[in-house]
Parts: structure tokens; sequence; C-alpha cells
């Protein structure tokens, strides 16, 4: 029998909003949330932590963030949490303020131990802009965070992508200093997974030799415009998560992404009946 992973759901974009209050005029994020929990409450075997990876809210007001709690508490995960360019730090810290920041005020920075594994998530988020960029003080911390361990593998979580993905209106949004991330990552090689959000899509690129994903959100899809035939949009494909498995093993060990999808399917059937013949 093979081992069991450790596990980590990524969760991404939840874009909440005030209570009957639609996104974009066509999305209820509130309900699809609530759908994203409960799919996560019934994993077996349960995830050991929720990474959420920016965009929890969505104009962003106090109010949403209220809601956001309220949406949340039925999780029975641990979870942790960094900002996306449409939440406001101020706001994001006061709602969830039993979160290990790395600092005080500035970057929600923040590091935690799950097992043998290291989760290390990073505020890319800049006030009043759409796009992403690291600060001083987030590489800094990234420097330092990676440096206090040769051994431990880490999972690396952030909000906007550090590569292109095609899609126009979305890559000028992207991470600005990406030069500066992998130059720390090539000096510090226990990452073995890059995690971003931002473009509701499922996505799998390198980030300076290392594996890098974009998370599915719960609720919409930027629609796959690799043409730039359309102005910026949205459609409302099947909703799904990442669940990253990590497997012990050789120096850092390995990571499976899986993506899952939200809500209720018929099945499992057994591929074999009774006799042990193939059905």
């Amino acid at each position: 029998m093979s081992e069991r992973p450790l596990l980590v759901a990524q969760i991404s974009d939840l874009h909440i909003k005030q209570p009957n209050e639609l996104a974009y005029d066509h999305v209820d994020t509130a309900a699809a949330l609530s759908r994203c929990v409960l799919t996560l409450n019934r994993l077996l075997p349960r995830p050991d932590l929720v990474v959420i990876s920016g965009d929890l809210a969505d104009t962003p007001r106090l109010e949403e963030y209220e809601h956001l709690k309220r949406l949340l508490a039925p999780l029975d995960i641990p979870f942790v949490a960094i900002p996306g360019n449409h939440d406001a730090r101020a706001l994001m810290r006061a709602a969830l303020p039993a979160q290990p920041y790395a600092q005080t005020n500035g970057a929600l920075n923040l590091a935690v131990r799950v097992g043998a594994l290291d989760i290390v998530l990073l505020d890319s988020s800049v006030a009043g802009a759409p796009h992403g960029e690291l600060e001083a003080a987030t590489l800094a911390f990234l420097e330092a965070t990676l440096a206090a361990s040769a051994t431990r593998p880490a999972l690396l979580f952030l909000h906007h992508p550090p590569f292109a993905t095609g899609i126009a209106h979305m890559d000028v949004q992207a991470l600005r200093n990406v030069a500066a991330l992998e130059a720390i990552l090539q000096r510090h090689r226990r990452v073995r997974l890059v995690a971003a959000g931002h473009v509701h899509r499922a996505i799998v690129a390198m980030v300076g030799g290392i594996a890098a994903t974009i998370c599915p959100a719960p609720n919409h899809a930027v629609a796959l415009d690799l043409a730039a035939s359309l102005p910026p949009s949205l459609t409302l494909e099947p909703p799904a998560f990442h669940l990253h498995a990590w497997f012990s093993g050789d120096r850092f060990g390995r990571v499976v992404t899986h993506v899952v999808p939200i809500g209720d399917f018929a099945g499992p059937y057994p591929f074999f009946g009774a006799d042990g013949r193939l059905l």
C-alpha cells in the first residue's frame, strides 16, 4: 500500500460580496463558496490544511469580510489565507487576526509548518492596482524563511502568477518582479511547488525550474481567450479547486496536484464484479 500523503487543499478567488449581491451581475459567489466548503469537508482522507490564495473579498468592504467569515465557519479544516488584488490588507488583517503574520503591518506574509512540510505564503498585492509585486520586505521574508532550513521541503503560495498564461488582459496583471523571486528559488532548492491564483483557471507551467500552478475557482472562470478576441470576460465553467499531495522520499519528496471538481456526481462505481471480473 502506498504511503498516505500530506494533503494541502488550495482554494482561490472567492470574491465574496455583501449578502444577496452577485459578482459581475451573474455569479453567486457566496453559494459557490458554500458548495466548495461542503466538498472540502467530504474529502477522504481529509486535507491537513486549506490555503486560500487571494481575492477573498470583492470590492472590498468590511461587510464582505464579515460575510466571508460566516461562510467559512462550517469548514472543518484549518485554513490560512493571503490577499489578492481585490483585498484590502487592513480589512483582511482585522478579519483574520489569528493568522501568524510575519510582520505587524504592511504585507500579510506568513509561514506555517504542517508535519514535515513548510507552507510559505507571500502577499503579492499592490494597493489600488490589479498587478502583483513582491515588496522588498516580502522578498527578505522569503529569503530568511527558506534559509532557515536546508532539509525541510516547502510549498510556496501567492496570488499573482509568476508566469504568462497567454490570456492577454490577465498577463498584464501578473507578478511583475519574477526575476527576483526566481533568484531566491534558485538559491534555496527546497521549494517543491509554486502555486498561484488570480486567473480562475487550472494552469501548469515552470518557474525557476520548479513546477508552478494556477488554481481554478469555486465560482467562475476567466474566459480562455488566447487570441485576444474578446473583452475581459468570464465563463460559468464547472468549479474546482486544487489538492496538492506531498509524498516523502528522496531529498525533498514530490508533489502531485489533483483538480477536484466541486459538486455532487454519480458514483463511485466499481470496475470489477463480485467474481473479480471486469464489468
